[in-house]
This record gives C-alpha cells, sequence and structure tokens, in this order.
C-alpha cells in the first residue's frame, strides 16, 4: 500500500500542472478487517449495444423507461435473448452515477441486495463500481444477482492488490468465467476495469497492461463487455504518458483525488485541479467516454492519507463541499466527450474505507446528498 515519500517541494513543482502528482502514498485502501475531450463523435464499443454498433434504445414495453439502467427501467421478468436496444446511450451518462463499493468484506447476497437496493432508490444512483477483491467461488454471481434486482448496472474490477504476486491472474479468469456463463452477467455489467492504478503502482509495464486489456477485450467481445484501466492522470503521465494503453481501452476511469494535490486548499475550491487532470484526458484520449470512479475527499487522515498541502485539511465539511462543487459544475461536466463525464462517489460508507464514505459507521449520512443525475 505505501510507497517512497516524494519530496514535497517536487511535488509542488509538479502540481502546477499535473494535479495527480499529489501521492504521500495510496489513499485509498480496502480494509479486509471490516465484516460486513473536446467532445468527440467516438462511440463506446460494446456498451450502447453488444457485439455491434450503438444502436438507439428499443421502445419501452415495460411502462417505464426504455433503456437500462435509468431511472424508470423495469427490470423484466425473465432473462432477454439480446442486448439490442439494452443499455442506455453513453450520451446519457454524465453527472452523478453511483457510488464505489468496496468488497473485501466478502458481503453476502442479502447484505448486496440491501446495499444495492438503498443506493438505487435513496440516491438515484444508476451503477456501482467495485472497488477492492473478494476470493470467494461465486461471488461476481452475486454482485450480478443483486444488481439484477436493484436494477443497477456495475463496473466490475480485476484487482491488482498493493503486494505484487499473481493473484489478479486468477481473479482475471475468475470474472471472465462468470461474464461469459453467468446469462444475466452481460445484462448489468457495463464494462471490466483493472485496477486499481496499476500504472501509478507499476504493477506491469505499460506495453503489458495494454496486452492484458486487449486480451481481455478479445475474450469478452462475445458478450460485449467493454474494458477499460482505473487510473490516475500522473499514473499515465509519469509513464510517458502510457497512450498505448489509453489507444487500448474502451472508456476511460479516472482517478479524481484532489485532496492529494500540493495546490489543495478546500474541497468547494477543487475544481481548477479537477479540470487539469480531466482536461489532460480530454486531451489524451481519443474522444473515449470517461468517468470520475476513485473520485472523493476523506473526513479523516491516517498514515496512507495525508495531505501534501498545509491548507487542504480531511473534515467533513470538506467532503460535502467537494461532491457539491462536483454537482455544481454539471454543465461543464456535459460539455466532456460522448455526451458528458460521469461520476461516482468514492465510498458508500466509511465502514468500507474510513473518512470517504457518503455513510458514517453508524449507517449515517455524514451531510446531505442528493447530486444530479441530469441537467
Amino acid at each position: 500500500m505505501t510507497h517512497t515519500l516524494y519530496a514535497l517541494g517536487f511535488l509542488f513543482l509538479l502540481s502546477q500542472s499535473l494535479v495527480s502528482a499529489r501521492h504521500v502514498s495510496r489513499s485509498c485502501h480496502p480494509h479486509s478487517s471490516r465484516s460486513n475531450t473536446n467532445s468527440s463523435t467516438h462511440s463506446l464499443p460494446g456498451v450502447a449495444a453488444v457485439g455491434s454498433s450503438p444502436t438507439a434504445p428499443a421502445p419501452s414495453t415495460n411502462g417505464g423507461s426504455s433503456c437500462f439502467p435509468s431511472a424508470g427501467f423495469v427490470m423484466p421478468s425473465s432473462v432477454p435473448s439480446s442486448t439490442d436496444g439494452w443499455w442506455c446511450s453513453p450520451n446519457t451518462e454524465y453527472a452523478f452515477l453511483g457510488f464505489s463499493y468496496e468488497v473485501t468484506a466478502c458481503q453476502s447476497l442479502s447484505k448486496l441486495n440491501t446495499d444495492f437496493a438503498d443506493i438505487k432508490n435513496t440516491f438515484g444512483s444508476r451503477y456501482v463500481r467495485l472497488y477492492g477483491a473478494c476470493d470467494r467461488d461465486g461471488f461476481y454471481d452475486d454482485i450480478v444477482s443483486a444488481a439484477w434486482n436493484a436494477g443497477l448496472g456495475v463496473h466490475a474490477l480485476i484487482w491488482f492488490g498493493f503486494d505484487g504476486g499473481n493473484q489478479w491472474m486468477t481473479r482475471r479468469d475468475s470474472l471472465v468465467s462468470s461474464l461469459t456463463s453467468n446469462p444475466k452477467a452481460k445484462f448489468v455489467t457495463r464494462g471490466v476495469q483493472f485496477g486499481s492504478e496499476p500504472l501509478f503502482d507499476d504493477v506491469l509495464p505499460h506495453s503489458e497492461l495494454a496486452s492484458q486489456v486487449t486480451s481481455l477485450k478479445s475474450k469478452l467481445h462475445g458478450v460485449g463487455i467493454p474494458v477499460t484501466v482505473s487510473e490516475l492522470a500522473y499514473g499515465y503521465q509519469e509513464r510517458g504518458g502510457a497512450q498505448d494503453v489509453l489507444d487500448a481501452i474502451d472508456f476511460i476511469n479516472v482517478h479524481m483525488l484532489p485532496f492529494f494535490s500540493a495546490l489543495a486548499t478546500f474541497g468547494a475550491a477543487a475544481w481548477p485541479l479537477v479540470e487539469t487532470d480531466m482536461n489532460w484526458f480530454i486531451e489524451h484520449g481519443n474522444g473515449k467516454k470517461m468517468y470520475f470512479d476513485e473520485n472523493g475527499w476523506p473526513t479523516v487522515t491516517s498514515p496512507g492519507v495525508q495531505p501534501n498541502s498545509m491548507l487542504a485539511q480531511a473534515s467533513v465539511s470538506n467532503e460535502e463541499g467537494y461532491f457539491s462543487m462536483l454537482d455544481s459544475h454539471c454543465e461543464d461536466l456535459k460539455l466532456g466527450p460522448q455526451g458528458g463525464i460521469g461520476w461516482f462517489a468514492h465510498i458508500y460508507s466509511d465502514e468500507q474505507e474510513p473518512g470517504y464514505g457518503i455513510y458514517d459507521d453508524a449507517g449515517k449520512k455524514k451531510f446531505p446528498f442528493k447530486p444530479r443525475t441530469s441537467c
């Protein structure tokens, strides 16, 4: 989890142009002790329709919205024969999308059902983005069941972890098996991420990571599930841009954690820092769809969560200010590639990631949270 401490002065110089050169150590870490771009016309492969170029959603036949996972969509009583017309257009996926959800606790299906229903019904979420890893056999099938029951899409994850080793390969193969054998999986899985921060953590050379992305895309072609990497701007930048990875991925999942910038002040004032990294991805992303997936501001510090600016403070007011600021820039985010940039709140609960949750350890909201899902 920990990384060599960068000299603060060096960080400050880098941060004049690179918001993500802000790490003392990795900012977010799953806690296993817990129990329970300039706009472009480029389409997002394998998302709007499976196995074909994107098509307009089919007319509604269920009395609600016509595409998954829109707010009024009613899940069918049986698995459809095809995903043609199933997914909402990427052009509708901007503003607040949902939560990062940490799975190291290997939540039961009952717990997943309860949390996913809350994520959908209380906050109007469309997606969960998985974080961490549960290696229990059949766990992703439980994720699929809970997501289907709640009407949520999923950004699945192949977790590398922080300790090296090749366990990620077993996780990759297990996930591929579930995605290609579970009949509901392709109807709820919007994409698969390699992560988290494999470039910043130097897990693989960027050329090998690009090759892994290409290989996984081939394995998932039959079910039409696209592939990405969950990464910081700085993770790419410190490797000369790693354009081979950006070219290989189908869409861009961006880590946006401005608390760690040497220029950070208050959460409410973080838009210029967000905009710097956002614009870098727009410039280098070839018009691909973008999401802020690991995205937030902590309310507490820890050995791995320390600011690089004396003005940056971990507090509830700053976390609230950060998300309110993002919500206020809905119209700006809507100008991003393919209909705009969507964002997740990292993370659902402090029980999963101390200090980052919208809920505290007692299961109460730390502040009013109801960001816009459109504008």
